[in-house]
């Protein structure tokens, strides 16, 4: 894979996951790094001068107020340290700050997160306003270059200042200290650098907080989770048609008329690409009278030999005349039979409110993303540094503190996406109960399973699993960022916790994936019943044999009745409008996504083991397969 130049100033959200992901390589901007050593530079002349400045001849957080003193005090108490740092106390001070930072608790992050705050945080040093040398700067691209991933518990940040306790079990292994992954072994952190080829760094004026004073980590997972809720998103529309091809559903909630007049550009999106995933298909709009119910199978359901491979039959009922008083415009338009499909020209709101819920959504993602894409090339630590400044009178007019290092922005992005994801998931989960339930399933078999001899549950248990997945998912969309515990004695005083906002959004990304999942493969056995039906149809229509088809149709006028003759040219005509309509099927890119399905689950026509099928559908979703 070609490298991925780091200036600065155009880090995307491609590239980080392709460093994060998919292994890609930095190289370091060249006329960026003379930056970088400017800032340096202006650093180390400001300090020769016996400038007081934060973070580097002052203390950290509460101890701001104490200036580093030209020698060791503790040098003259009994004992000592024999395992302190050779060097200045300046030096003491940014390795202090480091190793007593990395702190954290939990299970390591993935390798991707790791990778992604790599990138980001050597993209921000680029800058040129942190005062990180250049050669420190080299050896932070070569950790990941050479794929070295130090080990970061997931947590123990609080958004502000910025994402101190990982960044500090991501720069300690620069110091040699901490552990790291290296080769697929967990090491300690000086045996990875060893093993990479790779020296400790020693840091000089301001270099810790440059490492681990900044948005990294709830930029990094943010990024990751905003990927890959792109893919579900897209993922959510594809499961949404194929339930709405299965359903045989109504087309004109979708329509682009009606869409410009609420044009929320998320539902303009959604309606647009539904639209598109079901181009092609013959069953939505479908006429009501043509659509049978399910009925379950018999031997002596279907007389010719290619229908009695058939797991199922089908059923109309036919309409008295007594019944159309009052509805004979509805009658002129369609046959009076009625089978799986409601008479009803609209859908239940899983269905027809579909772009409004998927495109808010979406809103909400394009709102993240807009967020995290300024912030990926922003400056993020504290202070700043600006050795070009016009005019400067003072140091402190070069050398500003300032809040860049509050995560509050990402925090309320990842707050909107946190509580976007379960209504996603709970919308899906509305269309997989409806397609199982037979109250509302339009003539579909109850829990899609033919169920002859009353051994079977076919889908019904899915549904529960999807059930407590959007559940589980509901109960962690608390927002985060609104309740602030302040820190460091109160000298930050208000945080963001966005890391753990960030955090949650990705781990969320994966039950979202699964209910997703789950409606694909209920869809998929669905899909294939809605359509083996109406082509069974077709096929008996196409026969020419009236009286078989009447042998399907319930509620029918015996012989010598008067309304038997109308009965008879009715159901001729029911035999000539199947007769004449192509073969029933989905939407291209919904059989596209059917059969791919199919290519690793079979459909279901009598109770099996389901694990392994659940395992499959999940992972094709994660993999992207399907989109």
């Amino acid at each position: 894979m070609q490298s991925i130049l780091l200036d600065g100033n155009s880090l995307t959200r491609d590239h980080v996951v392709a460093i994060a992901r998919h292994g890609a390589r930095v190289e370091l901007d060249a006329a960026q790094l003379a930056h970088v050593q400017r800032a340096a530079d202006f650093l180390a002349a400001k300090v020769d001068c016996g400038e007081p400045i934060y973070g580097v001849t002052t203390g950290f957080g509460s101890n701001a107020d104490k200036l580093l003193g030209a020698h060791r005090a503790r040098d003259e108490l009994p004992g000592g340290n024999p395992d302190a740092p050779q060097g200045t106390l300046l030096e003491e001070l940014q390795h202090n700050l480091v190793i007593t930072h990395a702190v954290c608790v939990g299970k390591p992050f993935g390798a991707d997160v790791v990778r992604a705050m790599l990138a980001i945080r050597i993209n921000t040093l680029m800058r040129g306003h942190s005062g990180i040398r250049v050669s420190t700067l080299q050896a932070l691209a070569e950790l990941l270059n050479r794929d070295v991933i130090p080990v970061i518990p997931e947590k123990g940040s609080v958004g502000a200042s910025g994402d101190l306790a990982p960044l500090s079990h991501l720069a300690i292994v620069l110091l040699g200290g901490g552990e790291a992954f290296f080769g697929g072994e967990r090491l300690p952190g000086a045996e990875a650098l060893r093993r990479a080829g790779l020296e400790p760094v020693r840091l000089s004026f301001k270099e810790g907080l440059a490492l681990n004073n900044g948005t990294t980590q709830m930029l990094a997972t943010a990024v990751l989770a905003l990927d890959r809720l792109e893919n579900l998103i897209a993922t959510a529309d594809l499961a949404a048609a194929m339930t709405l091809d299965a359903f045989a559903g109504r087309g004109g909630a979708l329509r682009e008329e009606v869409h410009a007049l609420r044009p929320h550009p998320g539902q303009v999106e959604t309606a647009r690409n539904v639209r598109g995933l079901l181009a092609g298909s013959t069953l939505i709009d479908i006429a009501y009278h043509l659509v049978p119910r399910f009925r379950g199978w018999s031997a002596a359901a279907w007389s010719e030999t290619e229908d009695q491979k058939q797991h199922f039959d089908i059923a109309w009922d036919w309409v008295p005349t007594a019944q159309r008083h009052g509805r004979e415009a509805f009658y002129a338009r369609f046959l009076p039979f009625k089978g799986g499909k409601k008479h009803q020209p609209q859908d239940a709101y899983c269905l027809r409110c579909m772009p409004q819920v998927h495109g808010a959504v979406r809103d909400a993602w394009e709102q993240a993303c807009r967020v995290i894409d300024i912030e990926l090339n922003a400056v993020t630590d504290n202070p700043l540094i600006f050795p070009d400044a016009d005019g400067a009178a003072v140091i402190e007019e070069q050398v500003i503190s300032a809040g860049h290092f509050h995560g509050m922005p990402l925090a309320l992005a990842m707050s909107y996406v946190k509580a976007a994801i379960p209504v996603l998931a709970s919308i899906s989960e509305r269309r997989l109960n409806k397609l199982v339930d037979p109250a509302n399933n339009d003539g579909l078999p109850a829990f899609l399973i033919g169920n002859e001899d009353a051994t079977d549950s076919g889908f019904m248990i899915v549904q529960y699993t999807a059930a407590a997945l959007v559940n589980d998912l509901a109960t962690r969309a608390h927002p985060a960022s609104v309740y602030s515990v302040p820190t460091s004695a109160n000298a930050e005083d208000h945080v963001s916790m966005g890391a753990n906002e960030a955090r949650h959004v990705l781990e969320m990304t994966e039950d979202l994936g699964h209910v997703l999942a789950l409606e694909l493969y209920t869809a998929a056995q669905a899909l294939d019943y809605r359509q083996d039906m109406l082509n069974a149809a077709r096929r008996l229509a196409r026969r020419g044999d009236w009286q078989a088809l009447a042998g399907k149709i319930a509620n029918a006028p015996g012989v010598g009745d008067p309304a038997r003759a109308q009965f008879e040219d009715e159901v001729r005509a029911l035999m000539a409008a199947l007769a004449e309509a192509e073969a029933f099927h989905a939407g291209a890119a919904v059989e596209r996504a059917r059969a791919t399905i199919r290519e690793r689950i079979a459909f279901m026509s009598r109770d099996r083991a389901m694990d392994g099928d659940v395992r499959a559908i999940c992972e094709l979703v994660a993999e992207g397969g399907l989109v």
